[in-house]
């Protein structure tokens, strides 16, 4: 089987999440225990022990999450199934950074301190109550853009995730997107539902943060992966350093195209997807892209056993 390796983004945050890992694996642990360095305070403990309103503040959530999935792909290397053995790495939104991280391209210090700068600015970007985003089931992405532009009368919105065939997500200012809600139903939409999220992500909105982000990733160094990252925004492989930092400051405003992202390693040969840290939602959606694709979650020390004994069967 061809391989690639995906991690979450925004919204898989639980309270425990990598707490077994880090127990049963030093190599899992280890990572914590840099970020946490990193950041100059302990993200592990509210991570495991910490109120989920905490955890779920932007600015912790994203560097929390990347801890998560890299302590499982640590484990997992550790049992002999490193990022090597895959085609590609993608991530969905800030998991884009956990991929670069756990591809070697980003150190794991960097880029705790990255999406701590991006979780802040992300959040600074508009002031709460003036944004929203709203998901749109059962339209396709060309119908939910056309619905977002026909919303905008003069605000921005902008259809900001293309998730899967049926799941666009819209974001911008709160009445353009509560008129999205609307012209999305009388377009035929199953569902139309406003999120419960702190900030308008992925559209104009987050200029400023893109900006936050250019300034941040100027100071770093970002070295080519060891295997092709699947872009957010171009939906295609890049390794080129450069070029991976301009599209991490477009993401920010830009769409996530992931539904695009799937398909375009589907074509180019992956059969198998390993969705490393917490949640299942991408699999979830990958199901929902391509059903002759297989999924796996690898999110706890009984995933990482399971998923690397899958490997002398293949």
């Amino acid at each position: 089987m061809t391989r690639a390796f995906v991690f979450p983004g925004q919204g898989a945050q639980v309270i425990g999440m990598g707490a077994d890992l880090a127990k049963a694996h030093p190599a899992a642990k280890a990572v914590f225990d840099e970020v946490d360095d990193a950041l100059g305070e302990k993200l592990s403990t509210l991570i495991w022990e910490g109120a989920q309103d905490d955890l779920t503040l932007t600015a912790n959530a994203q560097p929390a999450l990347m801890a998560t999935s890299l302590a499982a792909m640590r484990a997992l290397a550790a049992e002999g199934a490193d990022v090597g053995q895959a085609a590609f790495v993608a991530g969905h939104s800030l998991g884009e950074y956990s991929a670069l991280a756990a591809a070697g391209a980003l150190g794991v210090g960097d880029t705790a301190r990255l999406l701590r700068i991006r979780g802040r600015a992300m959040q600074d970007a508009v002031p709460v109550g003036v944004g929203a985003m709203a998901a749109l089931l059962g339209l396709d992405f060309e119908t939910a853009r056309a619905v977002a532009d026909e919303a905008a009368q003069g605000e921005i919105c902008q259809a900001a995730n293309d998730n899967d065939p049926g799941q666009v997500v819209v974001s911008g200012h709160k009445a353009a997107v509560e008129r999205a809600v609307e012209l999305a139903k009388a377009r035929g939409a199953k569902r139309a539902v406003i999120l419960p999220v702190s900030a308008p992500f992925h559209c104009d909105l987050m200029a400023p943060a893109a900006e936050a982000m250019a300034q941040a990733l100027s100071e770093v160094t970002l070295v080519s992966p060891e295997v092709p990252l699947v872009s957010n925004v171009r939906a295609e492989p890049v390794t080129e350093p450069g070029e991976i930092k301009q599209l991490l400051i477009a993401q920010v405003t830009a769409p996530v195209r992931w539904c695009e992202s799937v398909q375009a390693m589907a074509r180019d040969g992956v059969t198998e997807i390993w969705e490393i840290g917490a949640g299942k939602a991408l699999s979830g959606m990958i199901r929902r892209i391509d059903r002759s694709l297989t999924c796996r979650t690898v999110g706890t020390s009984e995933d990482v056993h399971d998923a690397v004994a899958s490997l002398g069967q293949g």
